[in-house]
C-alpha cells in the first residue's frame, strides 16, 4: 500500500475512533495503533498530529491523546452592532465584479481571456526563469523595477521616461490609488457615460461622487466636458479613449487634443485608462494622451493582466509632478511595493519573442471572435444591434429591452451576459448589454451563446429605447 494511502486509512480510522468515544476519553497509545494496523511508527505520528491541528484531539506527553471537547452548537455569532459603526460607508462591488459565471454557462460576461487565449507556457517559463534569480525574493523598489519601468515608459512613448512610472499591483488597484491620491474624499469625478462599472466602484470607495458625460460614437463630448467642469468644480476626470469599456469606442483625433485641453484650462487632472493598449484587433492603436502632454494634466494607467492573465496583477501609473510622488507615498502607506517575483516574471515576459507572437496572435483571435460574435447575433437575435464592431477590446455594446431582465432570462438559459444598467453612473441612456467574445472557449461556445439569446430575444419582444 502507497504511504500516502496508508496514512490517509490511518486518519479515517482515528476519526471514527474519536466520533465514536466521549470528550476526555483515551485514544489507544501509539504502539497499539502501530501494532493494529502495521504501520511505522511514524505514520500514526503523523496522523495523530494531523487530528490535532483539526482540533479532534489532544496530546499530553507522558499521558497519551484525548478525544477534545466538542465545538459548541451555541446560535450564530450576532455582529449586528457592526451596522451601527459602518453606518452608510457601504462599498458594493458590481455585480459583473463578483466572480465568474457557473461553469455550466456560456460566458458573455466577464472582462478576462478564456485560458486558451493565454500565453501559459511563456508566463510558466517567465515565473521559472525569475524564481532562479539570485535576489527574486528581496525587497524591490516603492517605484517599482526600474528595468520594468523602463519597459511601460517605451510602451507610453514621446518623452515618458522610466522616472516617471510608478509599477502597481494591475489596474484595478492602481484605480483605487489614483482616485484617493487625486481627489478628496466628497468631491465630484467626471467620467464618461457610459463607463466601467469597477471605476464606479473604485470612485464610490474613495468618497467621490461619479458626475457623467455623455458620449457619442467618438467618444466623450468635449463641449459637454468643459460645462460639467464649470458646473461642479471636479478637478478630475476619468476616461477610457481608447477601446472604451463598454462602447469600444475610440476618441476621435481633433478630441483627444481638446479633452486634454478642457481639463487643463478647469485645472482638473485627466485620469488615462488605457486597459487596452495591448487588446487592439490588428488595427492602427492610437498613441495615448499622455504622450503629447508635457505639463502633468494626464495621470496614466496601463495593465498586463487583461493581455496576459487575470493573476498577472501587474500594471502601471504614469504621472510627472508633485502627484507622482503623492502616489509614491500612497504605495509605501498602502503596501510598501509590489511583490519582486510577480515583478520579475513581467519583466521576462515581455521582454521575450514569445510575448511579440502572443500579442499578434491574440489579435488574430480577438478579430475573429468579435466577427463570430457579431455575425452569430444577426442571425439569432437580429433586434439586438451592437453599437459599432469594435477594432479593439473585448466586448460588444448591444441595445435590448430592459437590459436587467434579459440579463436574469439568459442567465436561466445558461448564458451569462452583463446588464448595461451597471455602466452608468446615473439614470441609464437606454437598455443595453455588455457581450464579452474572450470569455468563452472558442467560436463554437460564442454560437451558442448567441442561440440561447435569440432564443431571450424572441419571447421577450423587439428592443426599445
Amino acid at each position: 500500500m502507497a504511504e500516502s494511502s496508508t496514512f490517509e486509512m490511518i486518519v479515517s480510522s482515528l476519526q471514527r475512533e474519536v466520533a465514536r468515544l466521549a470528550p476526555g476519553d483515551r485514544l489507544p497509545s501509539s504502539r497499539d495503533l502501530v501494532r493494529r494496523h502495521g504501520v511505522s511508527p511514524v505514520t500514526v505520528a503523523r496522523a495523530i498530529a494531523q487530528l490535532a491541528a483539526e482540533g479532534a484531539v489532544v496530546t499530553r506527553p507522558g499521558s497519551g491523546t484525548f478525544v477534545a471537547a466538542r465545538r459548541s452548537q451555541a446560535a450564530e455569532p450576532d455582529t449586528s452592532w457592526q451596522a451601527v459603526v459602518l453606518g452608510d460607508r457601504s462599498v458594493a462591488a458590481p455585480r459583473g465584479l463578483v466572480g465568474p459565471p457557473p461553469d455550466e454557462a456560456v460566458a458573455l460576461a466577464g472582462g478576462y481571456l478564456h485560458r486558451s487565449l493565454q500565453p501559459g507556457r511563456a508566463l510558466a517559463a517567465a515565473l521559472a526563469r525569475a524564481a532562479r534569480r539570485p535576489d527574486a525574493w528581496d525587497r524591490a523598489p516603492t517605484m517599482g523595477l526600474e528595468p520594468l519601468r523602463a519597459v511601460f515608459a517605451r510602451l507610453v512613448g514621446g518623452d515618458v521616461e522610466p522616472g516617471d512610472v510608478l509599477v502597481t499591483g494591475g489596474g484595478q488597484g492602481a484605480l483605487s490609488m489614483a482616485f484617493r491620491a487625486v481627489a478628496a474624499p466628497g468631491s465630484p469625478l467626471l467620467v464618461e457615460s457610459p463607463t466601467y462599472p469597477g471605476a464606479l466602484a473604485a470612485a464610490r470607495a474613495a468618497g467621490l461622487r461619479p458626475v457623467p458625460v455623455p458620449m457619442d460614437g467618438d467618444g466623450v463630448r468635449p463641449d459637454l466636458l468643459a460645462d460639467a467642469f464649470a458646473t461642479t468644480g471636479a478637478r478630475l476626470l476619468y476616461c477610457q479613449p481608447t477601446f472604451h469599456n463598454p462602447t469600444g469606442a475610440v476618441l476621435a483625433p481633433e478630441r483627444r487634443r481638446q479633452v486634454v485641453e478642457v481639463a487643463r484650462a478647469a485645472g482638473a487632472f485627466l485620469l488615462e485608462d488605457d486597459f487596452a493598449r495591448h487588446l487592439g484587433h490588428g488595427g492602427p492603436v492610437p498613441r495615448p494622451l499622455v504622450a503629447d502632454d508635457r505639463d502633468g494634466t494626464v495621470v496614466y494607467l496601463t495593465s498586463l493582466t487583461k493581455p496576459a492573465s487575470p493573476s498577472l496583477r501587474i500594471g502601471a501609473l504614469v504621472a510627472r509632478g508633485p502627484v507622482l510622488e503623492r502616489l509614491r507615498a500612497m504605495r509605501l502607506v498602502d503596501d510598501f511595493f509590489i511583490a519582486r517575483p510577480l515583478q520579475e516574471a513581467a519583466l521576462e515576459l515581455v521582454s521575450t519573442p514569445a510575448w511579440d507572437r502572443h500579442l499578434r496572435a491574440l489579435a488574430a483571435a480577438l478579430r475573429q471572435r468579435c466577427a463570430a460574435l457579431v455575425g452569430a447575433l444577426a442571425r439569432e437575435a437580429p433586434a439586438w444591434v451592437p453599437e459599432r464592431v469594435p477594432a479593439g477590446g473585448l466586448h460588444l455594446w448591444v441595445r435590448a429591452g430592459d437590459a436587467d431582465g434579459v440579463a436574469e432570462a439568459a442567465r436561466a438559459r445558461g448564458v451569462a451576459v452583463a446588464s448595461g444598467r451597471d455602466y452608468f453612473a446615473a439614470e441609464p441612456q437606454g437598455s443595453y448589454l455588455r457581450l464579452g467574445f474572450a470569455a468563452a472557449a472558442d467560436a463554437g461556445e460564442l454560437a451558442e451563446g448567441a442561440r440561447r439569446l435569440g432564443a431571450v430575444a424572441r419571447d421577450r419582444g423587439p428592443a426599445t429605447r
